[in-house]
């Protein structure tokens, strides 16, 4: 089955040309299923980049998916156009009001490592978001900071700044490959990492509840599973395009910010080859597996998640 979105929503033609199955609201009301509701509160600047990213990999999957874009209410974007958040956005305030539920909701990361939590100017909406899932969402998924933040708030534990960003592919090892989560996964994996800080894993260990999925040597815990809250966190970027982390470097290099060369990327570390994209495939698996796990689990009936 397809992923039901706008068929003006500029990831329609992006996938559809990908050959990713996509279908527009008249073909899908003709469709006698109930789709999953999957919710995208998207805190990237580059709001239409991360909705193709997500899109593609939710839309991968044989289940019919309806994906709503939300948005945090006062907070203003400056790099997407506010027609598009005026045509294809919703305020959380307004989801809130209106007693909406989600069989999942992707929370994505933010530019504002710097920042302890507290001083960013939408924490207080944010944490009524995580309280909200428990009675309103079936399944949250935490990225990068997203996932960080929702830690922070129903566990207590904190970020941690390095002294320089963690930045490249890294090697990550499956450390539960009897998780339902992880199935198919290889022992090992490459996942892309661009942050300024970490959570530790003893830290996370010690939280009650918390189980830690997937792990690096080298840039710590990735993946980790909250049962009691019905989330799954990940602190990198399964999602990323194979040329997201260029993006990033050409950007700093053009700024003239000190940025190192993102490790294990470009072949033989070379920023004049084009990188090579060694997680496609582990990102579908996740996303796939994520997705499926809603499905069993999802009540038919909307109305009684969360009861």
């Amino acid at each position: 089955m397809p992923i039901k979105i706008p068929a003006d929503l500029p990831a329609y033609d992006v996938l559809t040309r990908e050959g990713v199955m996509v279908m527009s609201e008249d073909h899908a009301s003709r469709q006698d299923i109930r789709p999953l509701r999957i919710g995208l509160l998207n805190l990237m600047p580059k709001k239409i980049q991360t909705e193709n990213q997500f899109a593609r990999l939710i839309g991968a999957t044989p289940l019919q998916i309806e994906l709503s874009l939300i948005r945090m209410t006062e907070h203003q974007t400056r790099n997407t156009a506010a027609e598009h958040m005026e045509s294809f956005y919703r305020p959380f305030a307004e989801v809130e009001a209106t007693g909406e539920k989600f069989d999942g909701l992707i929370i994505t990361g933010a530019p504002i490592e710097h920042l302890a939590f507290e001083e960013v100017t939408y924490w207080d909406e944010l944490c009524r978001v995580f309280d909200w899932t428990q009675t309103n969402v079936q399944s949250t998924f935490g990225v990068c900071w997203g996932g960080m933040a929702m830690i922070k708030h129903l566990h207590g534990v904190e970020k941690h700044m390095l002294d320089h960003k963690a930045f490249g592919c890294f090697r990550h090892r499956n450390m539960k490959p009897a998780s339902p989560l992880l199935r198919g996964f290889s022992d090992d994996c490459v996942i892309p990492v661009s942050r300024w800080t970490e959570m530790r894993k003893p830290e996370i260990d010690a939280a009650p509840g918390l189980t830690t999925l997937l792990h690096s040597e080298e840039v710590g815990p990735c993946l980790v599973e909250d049962p009691g809250h019905r989330a799954l966190y990940i602190f990198n970027h399964l999602e990323y395009d194979s040329d997201t982390l260029k993006q990033e470097y050409d950007r700093d290099i053009a700024a003239g910010t000190a940025i190192n060369v993102p490790c294990n990327y470009y072949p033989d570390d070379n920023p004049s080859q084009m990188p090579l994209n060694r997680w496609r495939s582990h990102a579908h698996l996740l996303y796939g597996n994520w997705i499926n796990e809603i499905y069993q689990s999802t009540p038919f009936d909307l109305n009684a998640i969360g009861r």
